[in-house]
């Protein structure tokens, strides 16, 4: 199973970068698309002002050229007609044509629609012809509308002409009908320019090319062609007063606005390539996008050098932690950031080393505490001298106590109940040596030994440790009634004796035991062998410091183990 620790669903290196990258690019993307959009919105705008300004400046042009046409007109059509007029009317006709250079020829047509006068450029002028025109479209729509515009007509693929037709106030004065030459438009339009290359052309009411600076799409007047741009108008035509995208006649996408001529019904229009209108959109976009590259790359930089600034210290830490947490209390976590990361770090630090005196502190009273009541050994490790435990000679009381029957116990008892009441006899003793603040040497089978004044000196030995012993005679005492109710046929008995003993720690370099040697610990062992079941039997030394304070017994002396005369023996009465 893999360790959440080692293996982390999510890595806070990545979350960190992903944090800071987004702190530093965000703001940039969002300046830099804000920056567009209004770049572009504005430019839209500005563009959208200058093709009108441009298309109407075209129109007005080219209205004044048509309303100078008119006005030329205006003073053949403003006598009416008499027998004798014919030769003035003759010389305004010729004045017109050479003030006037687009109208090709003039017709002048009398009250009754008979033509009196005819004058051209290219043709033979004709006088009083008296052809009748009031059939004509010219003549009626002046008559109807006092000036009327014919549709734009191409002549044999020469220049576009138009008809304009004029009328009299009176219906006397007559109808002037003039052919004009639309080509001097060109000089209009050609003079109109957007930008580099943008321009402008007309189309008349059915959409065909009236003028182009190109005066050869003019001449070919092909409807084809020129569809786009009667596309181009219908899209203009869409969005009033706005400017429109769409193609030319050359297939390029163009911005174009368009300016209707009041009277003629043509279309103006002024347009500008889309890649030349917005070519300072285009280079601001090309700078913007360079500089978020940019930013974005020294973004990536500054936040994966910032990163591991902050995940850096922070795995330092995770490795050192899981190192003291594994017990290696003298590792230490070394940073020098100069900030929170080291405070940390100088904490965990300072944690490792109390728990490594912890630790020592915990495994020297354990090891204490295998002899030693727990106070004691408390005791010693708070003062931190445990000289106590060195070899010397001191004057000990020695007690000895073991289980009556155990052998025989043990060998029809099973052995979980031999252990389970050890366990049981063990807690027993050692309560109650802990309580006398004594100390327990050892245990062994079904015995143990105390000392009483060693290691540590405690005052009047002798009477705590018979106390003691009754104490523990008490206790055990309970335990063999249940015991004995389970047919478990054991004694208790506690021999002690009080003298001089070496003690000290004893034992190789790999094991040490505090101990005891010397003729009264031979002598406590030997008198506790001779007790019976509820027996405590002490030596004479211990019974003369005890004799005022313990009811005794004298026993008679006994001949024991290792001993040469008989032992006085005196029993405690508990």
């Amino acid at each position: 199973m893999a360790d959440p620790l080692i293996a982390p669903h999510s890595s806070l290196f990545r979350k960190y970068f992903r944090a800071l990258f987004a702190a530093a690019v965000v703001p940039l993307l969002i300046a830099g698309g804000s920056e567009a959009w209004f770049g572009y919105h504005d430019q839209r705008a500005r563009l959208n002002d200058l093709l009108n300004a441009e298309a109407r400046f075209a129109a007005v042009n080219i209205q004044d050229f048509i309303e100078g046409i008119r006005d030329q007109l205006v003073w053949t059509v403003q006598l009416p007609w008499s027998d004798d007029t014919g030769e003035r009317r003759r010389l305004d006709a010729l004045r017109l044509l050479r003030q006037a250079q687009a109208v090709e020829n003039l017709s002048l047509v009398d009250a009754t629609g008979r033509e009196r006068l005819f004058v051209s450029r290219i043709g033979l002028n004709r006088i009083e012809s008296g052809d009748d025109h009031s059939e004509k479209p010219a003549v009626i729509g002046a008559r109807s509308d006092r000036i009327w515009y014919g549709p734009v007509t191409f002549h044999d693929g020469s220049e576009p002409f138009m008809t304009v037709a004029i009328a009299g106030n009176r219906s006397a004065d007559g109808v002037a009908v003039a052919e004009v030459n639309l080509k001097f438009i060109w000089e209009v339009i050609s003079g109109i320019r957007v930008g580099r290359t943008g321009e402008a052309f007309v189309l008349d009411r059915p959409g065909r090319l009236v003028a182009h600076p190109d005066i050869s799409l003019v001449l070919r007047a092909d409807e084809i062609a020129q569809r786009p741009l009667q596309t181009l108008r219908a899209a203009i035509l869409a969005r009033p007063g706005q400017a429109a995208a769409g193609q030319d006649i050359s297939g390029t996408t163009v911005l174009a606005a368009m300016v209707q001529i009041p009277g003629v019904n043509w279309s103006v229009i002024v347009k500008q390539p889309i890649a030349e209108a917005f070519g300072p959109i285009y280079a601001a976009l090309w700078r913007t996008g360079a500089l978020l590259i940019a930013g974005a790359a020294l973004a990536a930089m500054l936040a994966y050098w910032l990163t591991q600034r902050m995940v850096g210290p922070i795995q330092l830490l995770e490795e050192g932690v899981a190192r003291i947490g594994a017990g290696q209390f003298d590792h230490r976590i070394n940073l020098a950031t100069s900030d929170e990361f080291e405070r940390l770090a100088t904490r965990f630090n300072e944690m490792a080393s109390e728990l490594a005196v912890s630790q020592e502190r915990s495994e020297r009273i354990s090891r204490l505490k295998r002899f030693l009541a727990p106070q004691i050994a408390e005791l010693i490790d708070r003062t931190g001298d445990d000289s106590v435990l060195d070899g010397r000679r001191v004057e000990v009381v020695v007690v000895f106590c073991d289980l009556r029957g155990f052998t025989a116990f043990s060998v029809r008892a099973e052995p979980e109940t031999i252990m389970a009441v050890l366990r049981e006899y063990y807690d027993a003793l050692e309560r109650v040596v802990s309580a006398h603040e004594a100390t327990l040497i050892n245990f062994s089978g079904d015995g143990a030994m105390v000392l009483v004044n060693a290691p540590v000196a405690v005052s009047d030995p002798a009477l705590r440790a018979v106390n003691m012993a009754g104490d523990m005679q008490r206790s055990v005492q309970k335990l063999l009634a249940h015991w004995r109710a389970l047919d478990h046929q054991l004694g208790f008995g506690v021999g002690l004796a009080m003298g001089p003993a070496t003690v000290g720690r004893i034992g190789s370099e790999g094991r040490l035991d505090y101990s005891a040697i010397g003729s009264v610990v031979n002598l406590a062992s030997r008198l506790c062998s001779s007790a019976d079941d509820s027996q405590i039997l002490i030596d004479r030394v211990t019974a003369q410091a005890v004799r005022s304070s313990i009811p005794l017994v004298e026993l008679d002396a006994r001949t024991l183990k290792g001993f040469d005369e008989p032992v006085p023996v005196f029993s405690a009465v508990i």
